[in-house]
């Protein structure tokens, strides 16, 4: 028989155990329920695969809230009368409850997905447990949906995730490269080839490689027959010899010379300024002796104009009447005289 002493021991610890299991459940329960919620919805065009009720929602990392309900948008959402079953009736419904009290002041959830507010599902490390997380983007690349129904909760507009956005750029690519000519692509690299191998055996690149041998053998020849060394040793012999002249007693004198010349065109440069400023006086007393010489003739000009016209009177008198000019005035005639 067994010990009542075992029984009693085992019960105890059965009731210790759920006491504390008990404890733990109120701790989640008060922690999640720790103050006041706010229900938001958002959409999803993508798989929720690993996102299940009780997900966190986390807005840069920080936990605010919960995910609350996941369901297809046609089982909560009827379809409006006449308006096609697009594939806005085939999104995913994530509702979840956000804690006003876990993110402070805050501007309203109109203003916040005016300015950008979206969510996405992103994954937690490598276990394949993802969350909704919140983040503010650019609004222009990521606008807000036009829905043919009235959410029953704040809509949050939603964005591809990650792995969904890194899925659509390698789909866009493969199909683009679907998209190449490969065949036309490879067919022109061919005839490519082709031309080039004819050059190289019968066309213009074939004469042009045989010319270059040519010369290449030329030069050679030239290297071989030391003419280019007896045209070095002339040209060292040249240097020697300029450097000989430049090196000269000819070469010395001619830069004397020249430096003598250049300290007399200085001594003249400096004697110029006092040449300028008399000649400048010399100018200065001609102009004095013009303008004094013209007010005198002024004058005298003046009387040899009137004498000139007084001249040209009188000549003009006695060329129309020489006989008045000379003996006066002419006898009255025949019938005064009577």
């Amino acid at each position: 028989m067994r010990s009542p002493t075992l029984y009693l021991r085992v019960g105890m610890l059965l009731v210790v155990g759920l006491l504390l299991a008990a404890v733990f459940v109120i701790f989640l329960l008060g922690k999640q329920r720790s103050g006041p919620l706010v229900m938001f919805e958002t959409y999803s065009r993508e798989s929720v695969q690993g996102l299940d009720v009780g997900a966190p929602v986390r807005y840069r990392g920080v936990p605010i809230g919960r995910v609350t309900e996941i369901r297809l948008v046609s089982s909560e959402y009827q379809r409006p009368e006449r308006v096609p079953y697009t594939e806005a009736f085939q999104l995913v419904l994530i509702r979840f409850a956000i804690e006003p009290a876990q993110i402070g002041e805050v501007p309203t959830a109109v203003e916040a997905i005016r300015i950008g507010l979206r969510a996405r599902i992103s994954a937690q490390g490598i276990t394949g447990v993802n969350y909704l997380e919140l983040d503010f983007v650019n609004p222009e690349r990521f606008p807000v949906p036009v829905l043919p129904w009235t959410p029953r909760y704040p809509h949050v507009p939603s964005i591809p995730s990650t792995v969904a956005q890194v899925r659509g750029a390698a789909e866009t690519l493969v199909e683009r490269l679907v998209q190449v000519p490969i065949e036309e692509i490879a067919r022109d690299i061919a005839a490519l080839i082709g031309g080039l191998s004819r050059q190289t055996n019968d066309g213009d690149l074939a004469v042009t490689l045989r010319e270059l041998s040519q010369i290449a053998t030329q030069i050679r020849t030239v290297l071989d027959s030391g003419a280019l060394e007896a045209l070095l040793a002339e040209a060292r012999g040249a240097a020697e010899g300029a450097r000989g002249v430049a090196g000269g007693p000819e070469l010395r004198a001619a830069i004397a010379n020249v430096a003598a010349a250049a300290n007399d065109l200085r001594r003249t440069t400096q004697r110029l300024p006092a040449t300028i400023e008399g000649v400048d006086r010399t100018l200065r007393t001609a102009r004095d002796t013009t303008s004094d010489l013209q007010s005198e003739l002024v004058p005298i000009l003046a009387d040899l104009r009137a004498t000139t016209a007084a001249l040209r009177a009188t000549a003009e008198a006695l060329r129309n009447s020489p006989s008045q000019s000379l003996f006066g005035a002419p006898p009255p005639p025949p019938e005064r005289r009577r």
